[in-house]
């Protein structure tokens, strides 16, 4: 929790992006975060360094009347963000547009809206891959990588796996993902 009893931190952007913040501030404020990380305790190999964190809409309309309430104002910056892979493709990176739907530092459920932090002991900029898309793009992984990149356990991963590739074959006929049944993406078409 900070100072004003928020359990979510502050989106803080680094310095060089020129957002306004100071610097000194943010370094603070990155130190108690730190020192946070490290009260969770040593974790074993394969968990994540910390568990993610859900937060309710009804938690962060709370928080938003709090934070207007202590006269913390939230601007609004109006930007240019990608609208198909092919303008983000070769973007920088890590990619800092949270909103997108295969970004991997946030998720919202849509039936609920709820937030789900995935990282919550990190910021967007220190995530090593951010994009989904360019996970996929680089081909097949480990249950372990892919376990690190969505700070989620390996047999976590292997359980979403499971129940997948369950839905794919009960749901595949529906959807006719039948004709996808061998195919290679790297070659573009499906096997006859």
């Amino acid at each position: 929790m900070d100072e004003q009893g928020s359990a979510w931190p502050k989106l803080l952007f680094p310095p060089e992006l020129g957002s306004g913040v100071d610097p000194e501030e943010n370094m603070k404020t990155k130190a108690s975060w730190d020192a946070r990380s490290e009260e969770q305790g040593v974790t074993r190999r394969g968990r994540p360094a910390r568990r993610p964190k859900t937060m309710s809409r009804r938690e962060m309309t709370r928080e938003a009347r709090r934070r207007e309430r202590a006269g913390d104002s939230v601007e609004v910056v109006e930007y240019d963000r990608p609208r198909a892979r092919s303008e983000c493709v070769n973007g920088p990176r890590p990619c800092l547009f949270v909103s997108c739907k295969h970004h991997l530092y946030l998720d919202v459920n849509p039936e609920t809206g709820s937030v789900k932090l995935n990282f919550p002991d990190k910021e967007v900029w220190e995530l090593e891959e951010t994009c989904a898309l360019d996970i996929a793009e680089r081909g097949g992984i480990t249950l372990e990588e892919v376990g690190e990149i969505l700070n989620l356990t390996r047999e976590r991963i292997r359980q979403l796996e499971v129940d997948a590739l369950k839905k794919m074959k009960d749901e595949g006929p529906k959807h006719e993902l039948d004709e996808f049944v061998g195919w290679d993406p790297h070659r573009g078409d499906p096997e006859p």
